[in-house]
């Protein structure tokens, strides 16, 4: 389990593209509520990228709960990873997020989304069941948030999410992959009903790693990211 410790900088760990060329693109996983940076090496999620010949550096970022409950993860993000890759330049900045990874990432697309080139999202958490509920009545397009209240931030979340619907140029591109059993399932449905035609992806399996494996897999297989070039 990770450590609650925030700090004043992010742990990461980082991978280095094997390409000859220096890669443009630089990949930023993030992890869920209980997982570590570590955990994403151990289940292969470096490995299946090198595999393919991902022309990507990969940082794994430590962005455990506190940094949610605290309200930091998004200022961390840019200010510790995305601001200073930009500056080395990285042209192209992909968040890949799991659970409370795929939270994070969208609290981040919404207030720096001209930043990154696009996300994926494994069994993305959403928020409270409530406001999940209420938004299954109607769908995600003709759903309507009404007044937002200063503080209810998973509702003004949800409402920017909309915007996929309406208005998806002015959103990164986002990509969502779920297990069929997994409990996020039916408010990852609620997206993926305003994604284009071939962004959502699902594989048997619940709230685990080796469905995201599964997911990760299918989502470089559609050649999304760029490949080395060199041989």
């Amino acid at each position: 389990m990770p450590t609650a410790t925030v700090k004043s900088k992010l742990d990461v760990i980082e991978d280095r593209c094997p390409c000859k060329a220096a890669p443009d693109t630089l990949i930023v996983l993030l992890p869920g509520a209980y997982d570590t940076p570590g955990d994403f090496v151990a289940h292969g999620f470096v490995a299946a990228a090198r595999a393919r010949r991902i022309a990507a550096d990969i940082v794994m970022a430590d962005t455990h709960v506190g940094y949610y409950t605290s309200a930091l993860v998004v200022e961390r993000l840019q200010q510790d990873i995305v601001a200073p890759a930009r500056a080395r330049g990285y042209r192209h900045v992909w968040l890949v997020g799991i659970s409370l990874g795929g939270y994070g990432s969208l609290l981040y697309s919404k207030q720096y989304g001209g930043q990154i080139a696009g996300m994926f999202l494994m069994a993305p958490f959403l928020g409270n069941r409530s406001l999940v509920a209420e938004i299954r009545k109607t769908g995600l397009a003709a759903w309507q948030p009404g007044e937002i209240a200063a503080t209810d931030y998973d509702r003004e979340l949800w409402a920017w999410i909309r915007g996929y619907s309406d208005a998806p140029r002015q959103r990164p591109p986002l990509y969502l992959g779920y297990g069929l059993e997994d409990r996020f399932a039916g408010s990852n449905r609620l997206i993926g009903d305003v994604l284009p035609p071939g962004h959502v992806g699902t594989v048997p399996g619940g709230h685990e790693w080796r469905p995201w494996r599964a997911l990760w897999e299918e989502f470089l297989d559609r050649d999304v990211l760029p490949r080395c070039d060199d041989v």
